[in-house]
């Protein structure tokens, strides 16, 4: 596995070995004591999550704001600009975000640690990204950070017309939102 740190240091691309022929390949997608190892630290998954987006589809940025979840992400199919926010407060890089293209012919997954927002916005046709996280899912603890917020300042990509559901539409910006301290 090739491990590369981002302007973030905790933002973490990974890249695992590729083994394929005229047959077809072989990755190891997961491996606990290598990604503890990557990261440097123990961390326990407990939920898999899949979906699956048109382009232009832009989901985010989202966080919880209790049971926070780092998250692993990857694509399966298609691909993605995946973009994290730094939002713990007494960070050195709070309020500044890394974007990085997820494909299925790149193979690269992303480590995001709890107290980043997270998003991401469809390239392809079609786009399946998978995520492994932290904590579960708690509805009622999910914040919506605005993906267009201009203090925070995310380069998306262009010449897509952004598809956006109701609820990430209602996304606030980094000085009004809950954040991490």
């Amino acid at each position: 596995m090739i491990v590369t740190t981002t302007a973030i240091p905790d933002i973490i691309i990974l890249e695992p070995k590729v083994f394929g022929d005229s047959r077809g390949f072989f990755l190891e997608s997961y491996n606990q004591n290598a990604f503890n190892q990557a990261i440097g630290q123990k961390v326990q998954f407990v939920q898999d999550n899949h979906s699956r987006s048109a382009q232009g589809v832009l989901r985010g940025l989202h966080y919880q704001i209790q049971q926070p979840q780092g998250k692993v992400v990857r694509v399966v199919g298609g691909a993605v600009f995946d973009v994290a926010v730094d939002i713990r407060k007494s960070s050195p890089t709070f309020g500044s975000w890394v974007g990085i293209e997820l494909s299925e012919e790149n193979g690269r997954q992303v480590w995001i640690p709890a107290g980043f927002a997270h998003g991401f916005m469809v390239l392809s046709e079609t786009a399946d990204f998978l995520y492994k996280t932290t904590d579960y899912y708690a509805p009622e603890y999910e914040r919506c950070l605005a993906w267009n917020d201009p203090d925070v300042g995310i380069a998306w990509p262009e010449n897509f017309e952004f598809q956006l559901s109701e609820k990430d539409q209602q996304g606030i910006s980094l000085k009004n939102a809950e954040v991490f301290g």
